[in-house]
């Protein structure tokens, strides 16, 4: 058995085009996507930035992921499909250890931003390992 080769910037450029060419055709994710992105190419070249400071620590992604998510029609059901479309693409593309690798990622990206966002409750928080001010011990 072979050791999968480590993940490198055009694995992810490869897969950060592919995942958002099937959020611009998702009828899901395309609606909420489709109105605010005005660059296609430049939102992808940033996001693959994103997921190389990720996931490469490159540091080459500056932005405010949080920033540009709030005031959206966003819902928790938006996140879950944006999940499983990732997770479907990881594993058209990248080797099971590696698709795996950037599926944990993206989940922990995506609990982050309901939390921020105010989309997670209290049970999500504390699986994250984060305390609700404003809410006792058992909250």
């Amino acid at each position: 058995m072979t050791t999968p080769a480590p993940l490198d910037e055009a694995q992810i450029a490869r897969l950060v085009d592919r995942f958002y060419d099937k959020v611009r055709a998702d009828l899901v994710l395309g609606a909420v996507f489709n109105p605010v992105v005005e660059d296609w190419d430049a939102h992808k070249r940033l996001l693959t930035a994103f997921w190389c400071s990720v996931v490469l620590r490159s540091g080459t992604y500056q932005g405010n992921p949080m920033g540009k998510h709030r005031g959206h029609s966003i819902h928790g059901g938006h996140f879950e499909r944006w999940l499983a479309l990732w997770r479907e693409t990881t594993h058209e593309l990248l080797d099971a250890e590696s698709a795996a690798t950037m599926y944990a990622y993206a989940q922990r990206i995506g609990r982050g931003l309901q939390l921020g966002l105010g989309l997670a409750d209290a049970g999500a928080a504390r699986a994250l390992g984060i305390r609700i001010i404003g809410q006792g011990a058992t909250g």
